[in-house]
Parts: C-alpha cells; sequence; structure tokens
C-alpha cells in the first residue's frame, strides 16, 4: 500500500499529491474514514479523482500516507524537546512547549493524533490504527524515559514512570482542547500558552525530589 513516502517522478506528479494530501488531512482530521468520499477528496485537491488510486492505490491508502505524514512532523517537533543537553525535567518542560507548538502549527495534524475520528470499518483500518497508537507510543516511551532517568539521579520522586507520562500527555490533551470549546471556557494562542507554561511549572515541582 502506498505511504506517506509516495516519490513524485516529476513535478506536475509532485505537486498532485501535496494537494491530495494537504485536502485529505484537513477532512480526515474531523470525520471518521467512512464517511468521506474519494470524489470529495478529489474536489477539494482540485484533481481527478483516478490520481487517488493512481498515487495511493484507494482512499486506505492516502489515509495513511495522511497518518503518516502527521506522525513524522509530531517526532520533529518532539526531537526539538528532548536534547542530550536538557535534564529529564528540562525536557519534560520542553515536551510541553513543543507540543503546544506543533498544535498551533499543524493544527490538523495534531487533531488526528490526539483526538483522532473512527478509523473505520475498511480493511486496512486496523493495522493504520495499530501503527497510529505504536507510533504515539513511541513519543510518549520518550516522557518515560526522560521520568525514569529523573528517577536515577535524584532530581525526579519514585513514581510509575509509565502512568505519570500518560497522565502528562492526557493533561496537555485536555489543555489544548480548549481551544475549541465554543463557549467563554475558550482559549485563544496565549491563553493555550500561559496555562501550559503554568502546568509545566506545575508538573516541574511536582516531580521533583524534596
Amino acid at each position: 500500500m502506498p505511504t506517506g513516502d509516495v516519490k513524485a517522478r516529476d513535478p506536475r506528479k509532485q505537486r498532485t499529491i501535496d494537494a491530495l494530501l494537504a485536502a485529505a488531512e484537513q477532512i480526515f482530521a474531523r470525520r471518521p474514514v467512512d464517511e468521506v468520499t474519494v470524489e470529495e477528496i478529489a474536489e477539494r485537491a482540485g484533481v481527478a479523482v483516478g490520481s487517488i488510486y493512481n498515487n495511493f492505490g484507494s482512499k486506505a491508502g492516502l489515509h495513511a500516507a495522511v497518518v503518516d505524514r502527521a506522525l513524522d512532523v509530531d517526532r520533529e517537533y518532539m526531537d526539538r524537546a528532548y536534547t542530550p543537553d536538557r535534564s529529564p525535567v528540562e525536557q519534560l518542560e520542553a515536551a510541553a512547549e513543543q507540543y503546544l507548538r506543533f498544535y498551533l502549527e499543524q493544527p490538523e495534524f495534531f487533531r488526528m493524533l490526539a483526538f483522532p475520528a473512527p478509523l473505520g470499518n475498511y480493511s486496512a483500518a486496523a493495522e493504520t490504527a495499530a501503527r497510529l497508537a505504536h507510533r504515539v507510543d513511541e513519543q510518549n516511551a520518550r516522557m518515560i524515559d526522560a521520568i525514569e532517568r529523573g528517577i536515577a539521579v535524584g532530581t525526579i520522586r519514585p513514581m510509575d514512570a509509565r502512568k505519570a507520562a500518560k497522565v502528562l500527555w492526557a493533561s496537555w490533551n485536555g489543555v489544548i482542547s480548549l481551544a475549541w470549546r465554543p463557549d467563554e471556557l475558550r482559549e485563544d494562542e496565549a491563553g493555550l500558552a500561559e496555562l501550559l507554561s503554568l502546568a509545566a511549572d506545575l508538573v516541574a515541582w511536582g516531580l521533583r525530589r524534596v
């Protein structure tokens, strides 16, 4: 099945691929795959329906390519946080900051990974869902590793690192989701940054051994 690594043979083909991926990113981030048709993806991309099959094999192949692309971009943001010059606690603080940047700069990708729409019942859905969960788990494993290293050197108090990482990840998702509220509880970019900064500070002090 073609994936996000599809390579174009000429500039025109690459433009078609990029247009399909951009259109699919916006649609798949908000709606279940089963509800999306190849016709509406092609229409939004401004290309022929056959381009989906020629470049990705199927709607499922296009969806898998979008998921892979979102995961790769997420990893790039997290790579900026988990640098060797930072202490474990500093890495976790930086991860929260980069997670917000990921949302602000790549909102469709963020929504797709943090709050995925149902993948549907097509034959490759289970495979795509498993890959998504595995890659997200890989990123959370970096939080686990940072917490465990902090515990080992005595800067983080003993705790279940896996559960703590899941709490951090869920908390960040919860704060960022305030941007989607339709009421007075909605937060803008500045508000989200302030809340995540406060959350990072609370996390830093909550994790430290005193």
